[in-house]
Order: C-alpha cells, then sequence, then structure tokens
C-alpha cells in the first residue's frame, strides 16, 4: 500500500481523491474492517462501486492465480496500473508493461522489455537487453543479467543469479520454469523444469 500511495502521488493524486482499497474475491471474502487503515471490500463490491474510474492492481505471488484474477475482471470496469517503489530506478529505453509492482531498491537498467504484471522484488535487478514475459515473478535479490530471456510464469527464487547471456544467444528460462533460491543459472532452463544449486540443475524428486 505505501508503493501505491506512492504511485498515486506522481500522478498527482492523493487519498483525498482516490481511495486504495484491499479487494478480496467474492469467494474468499470475510469481513474485515480495515487492513493497515486501508479499507477491505469484495470483488463484487469493488466493481460496482459508483465512482468515475476503477484502476487495480494484484499483490499474489502465484502467477497463475494472479493471471486468473486479471483475467476475470473485465476492463470496462476497471485497467490495471503499475506500482513502484520512491526508489526504484529504471534507466533508458525499458518498455515495461501494465500491472507491474517494482519494489524498494529494485532495478531496470537499459533496453528491456517485461511483460504484464511482473513482479521485482526488493534488490531485484533486471540488466540491458533482457526480454521478461507476462506473469514472471523476481523474489528480493534475484540477479539478471544482461541478454536473458524469462518466458511467461516463470518464477526466480531469492538471491537467484542468471548468468549474461547474449541477443545472438540469450539464456532462456522457460515457461512456468522455477529457478530455485541461491541457484546460479548458467545455461537455459526447459519449461516446466525446476533447477536448484551452483551451477544450476535440475531438480530430481
Amino acid at each position: 500500500m505505501p508503493l501505491a500511495r506512492h504511485s498515486l502521488s506522481l500522478q498527482h493524486r492523493d487519498e483525498t481523491e482516490s481511495e486504495i482499497v484491499f479487494v478480496v474475491e467474492d469467494a474468499y471474502f470475510a469481513p474485515h474492517h480495515q487492513i493497515n487503515g486501508h479499507r477491505v471490500v469484495s470483488m463484487s463490491e469493488f466493481l460496482s462501486a459508483p465512482v468515475s474510474e476503477r484502476r487495480f492492481n494484484i499483490a499474489i505471488g502465484n502467477s497463475t492465480v494472479r493471471e486468473r484474477i486479471v483475467n476475470s475482471i473485465p476492463p470496462e470496469l476497471a485497467l490495471p496500473f503499475s506500482i513502484a517503489a520512491q526508489n526504484h530506478v529504471s534507466l533508458d529505453e525499458n518498455d515495461v508493461g501494465c500491472g507491474a509492482v517494482l519494489c524498494n531498491f529494485s532495478h531496470i537498467t537499459s533496453n528491456t522489455k517485461i511483460g504484464r504484471f511482473f513482479h521485482g522484488n526488493i534488490y531485484s535487478y533486471v540488466a540491458h537487453d533482457c526480454v521478461i514475459g507476462d506473469f514472471v515473478t523476481f523474489a528480493p535479490g534475484v540477479m539478471c543479467n544482461g541478454g536473458v530471456v524469462v518466458e511467461d510464469h516463470a518464477y526466480i527464487g531469492t538471491g537467484a543469479v542468471i548468468r549474461e547471456g547474449s541477443t545472438a544467444r540469450p539464456i532462456v528460462i522457460g515457461h512456468g520454469a522455477i529457478v530455485g533460491m541461491g541457484a546460479v543459472v548458467t545455461k537455459s532452463v526447459a519449461p516446466g523444469a525446476t533447477v536448484v544449486g551452483n551451477p544450476a540443475r535440475i531438480l530430481k524428486c
């Protein structure tokens, strides 16, 4: 919520003009008065409130749930907005999709393309010439070096390092892959695979 309040302030709005609320899907809604000073409302209440404009962001780590909720909200009723911490850094020629959450001390260098509803947690970075898909999650302290492709729904764990590739021969983290915390990725990861360790290897159950 502090990040959302900051993002609204950059749009020259304040909470006298725009109320920020927590929204819970109807199936999981139980009455709460407030959380950290903000009202808690059901999805139905949020989507039916008599307001001139509704915006939303989704702070849920599970990327599949994130996508499901996005797809459940009619665009004529509410549109996504991105949230960035005051000390987030983004340099030249970056293209970041809607609905991003860019936390404290996160960093995007230059010439990157990032898809919709990306989560960049604290101290994570995306270096130059990377392509990041939709609904990707970077846990705290992820180091994604240049020339890397991360496909949709991939999850990169806390403190993981992805070695630098190149635009001609990128390291590719496949669709839905999981990189375990602290892993050091030195080569591409297949879609749906889970890799751990240094160097990162496929986790065999």
